[in-house]
């Protein structure tokens, strides 16, 4: 537990998802492609974002104290990723799937979720477009990092997809300094929508 929360306040040693980087014709994004990985997900939807990315953050911690299947413990990772898929029109709901990362010596076998908010989620291999950005991450500085990103692709002829889009975070709330957060767009594959 204490080796838990240790690595929760100061996010070092956290195991990370595997990715290959891509040249950039841009210096400020990356391009990385990640490999096929299990991630244990939570869907919240109709919340604001900062609300729905505390809670589902909230589902995920109790399944990595052992709130799952094999009461297991699972090691705490980086980064905490939530997918954004924002509703159509003013008055419809948006989802925000928030996820961990499931470490190394578990991938083959994550334990299974006890409740039925959660689920493992076998990510297939992606092609993403990164921005990266400091401090304390939020609904709106998220939106204007994405804004700058996709600027960024369009400026260098990047093929992207809009929606729906990444904000990650690699830090414990309680890290002051140094933080980093990421905005990714997915890369539009050739003669795919």
């Amino acid at each position: 537990m204490l080796k838990t929360i240790g690595q929760v306040v100061f996010s070092t040693g956290l195991q990370n998802p595997k990715f290959t980087s891509q040249d950039s014709k841009g210096q400020d994004y990356e391009i990385r492609t990640y490999h096929t990985t299990n991630w244990v997900s939570t869907t919240v939807s109709g919340a604001e974002q900062d609300a729905a990315l505390s809670a589902g953050f909230k589902r995920l911690f109790k399944y990595i104290q052992g709130d799952n299947e094999n009461k297991a413990k699972v090691e705490m990772t980086a980064p905490v990723t939530c997918l954004i898929n924002p509703g159509e029109g003013p008055s419809s709901e948006s989802s925000f799937t928030v996820s961990f990362y499931v470490p190394e010596e578990q991938q083959a076998d994550p334990p299974k979720p006890s409740t039925p908010e959660l689920f493992v989620e076998s990510r297939q291999e992606f092609t993403v477009f990164v921005r990266t950005f400091g401090g304390f991450a939020n609904a709106e500085n998220t939106r204007e990092e994405l804004l700058k990103l996709s600027e960024s692709l369009k400026r260098d002829g990047m093929s992207f997809k809009e929606v729906p889009y990444y904000r990650v975070g690699y830090d414990s709330p309680f890290k002051l300094i140094n933080r980093k957060n990421e905005v990714w767009l997915f890369k539009q594959e050739e003669g795919k929508e």
